[in-house]
């Protein structure tokens, strides 16, 4: 068999957009954050992961801009060698501060930090746990290590027990758990593995990429629980509510030698370029500083949450400013967005893999920025396209 048989044999997505319900890839000719313009057309952005609104923050292009001016565009390196600046290690110890713990480190995507870090520590015979419904990279992750990857129902505690149980106690055991899952908006009930975490001797690792910016202050879902000092690792994204991309990891100071110096995806890898090393920096500094951004974030979110729910919408289990629309089913999934898309409003269809397969879903998310008037529209646009595909009465 041709290895390439299989390009000309996928037809799935031509045939989407043969049918004009292809969602993905869309250029986008302008975007302001809270808006977008495709094809010369205004559209309100409820899509995006820009939580707290800062990518156009005069303050966070200003550093940006300033980076380039200092340092040039890139750093045509890696961490391991020539990539290494000053200005790395500054925000490395800045969002170790801010997220209460010893130490960090800078990876180049946040992909590349769930990769690295846990393919390093995961090994032979070592087991690392995982909720089902965590991102992809973090499955690719327990992928590339050498160890054995378990997966219990999402958020079923008494199932996470049953599998820390069967391993011996003798053998290294990482829990690895999404702070905030980006598909239902639910957070995860970090007590509750904290507490198996102790009893069975495994460590923790949060993933916090949809949490800063939005819980405990912006600070992450162990501050939303006050229980930074009980979890071992917090990862986080740059390409959310900071504001520009890259990732990092942070834990105590040993843990991030080890991962510093067998992370194969930060060692092989270009450092992150000194604009977006500032932009992250900046970004920062309006999360230290004013905290206002996280309260209106989270008062757009309640706002939408509410009306959507009282609109008659099934929106699961969502507790957060990233609220899935569940419709079902993948046709009428991409017909609703598709209507939506026309009537002015950017979403995200989700479908199988992303989401269990007959839980096709839209994802909604709120921003800080966005306006009454704009998420009045919103609104409206959901109601009238709901009744017409009789999602809602």
């Amino acid at each position: 068999m041709d290895i390439f048989e299989k390009c000309s044999q996928f037809t799935a997505a031509r045939e989407a957009q043969a049918a004009g319900l292809y969602p993905y890839f869309i250029p986008l000719e302008e975007t302001e954050g809270t808006e977008v313009t495709v094809h010369g057309r205004r559209i309100i952005m409820i899509g995006s992961n820009n939580y707290l609104g800062l990518t156009t923050h005069p303050k966070v292009r200003q550093a940006a801009i300033d980076g380039i001016t200092r340092y040039g565009t890139s750093c045509t390196g890696s961490r391991f060698l020539n990539g290494t600046l000053r200005l790395h290690q500054e925000l490395e110890e800045r969002l170790a501060a801010f997220v209460g713990k010893e130490a960090a480190l800078v990876f180049s995507t946040g992909m590349q930090v769930n990769l690295g870090v846990i393919s390093a520590l995961v090994g032979p015979k070592d087991t690392v746990i995982i909720d089902k419904d965590n991102h992809a990279s973090i499955v690719d992750g327990c992928r590339l290590s050498l160890g054995e990857m378990k997966r219990y129902r999402h958020g079923d505690l008494n199932h996470l027990e049953r599998i820390l149980e069967s391993l011996p106690a003798d053998s290294g055991k990482l829990v690895v758990v999404d702070g905030v899952f980006s598909m239902g908006g639910d957070i995860v009930d970090l007590p509750g593995v904290v507490a198996l975490c102790k009893k069975y001797g495994a460590r923790l690792y949060v993933d916090d990429a949809h949490s800063l910016g939005v819980l405990g202050d912006g600070r992450g879902t162990a501050a939303h629980f006050g229980l930074t000092g009980e979890v071992d690792l917090i990862m986080g994204t740059f390409s959310k509510s900071f504001a520009s991309v890259g990732g990092f990891v942070a834990g105590d100071a040993d843990i991030l030698h080890y991962i510093q110096h067998h992370a194969r995806s930060l060692i092989f890898s270009a450092s992150l370029p000194p604009p977006n090393v500032m932009a992250v920096m900046a970004a920062l500094d309006i999360m230290e500083n004013e905290p206002e951004h996280v309260q209106r974030l989270w008062r757009n979110g309640r706002k939408m949450l509410s009306a959507l729910k009282e609109l008659g919408f099934n929106t699961a289990k969502t507790q957060t400013p990233i609220i899935p629309i569940i419709i079902g089913e993948n046709e009428p999934t991409f017909l609703t967005w598709r209507l939506l898309f026309e009537h002015g409003l950017y979403t995200n269809p989700v479908v199988a893999p992303a989401v269990p397969q007959g839980q096709a879903l839209l994802r909604t998310s709120y921003m800080a920025t966005h306006t009454e008037e704009q998420l009045d529209c919103a609104l409206d646009i959901l109601a009238s396209v709901g009744r017409q595909l009789g999602l809602i009465s």
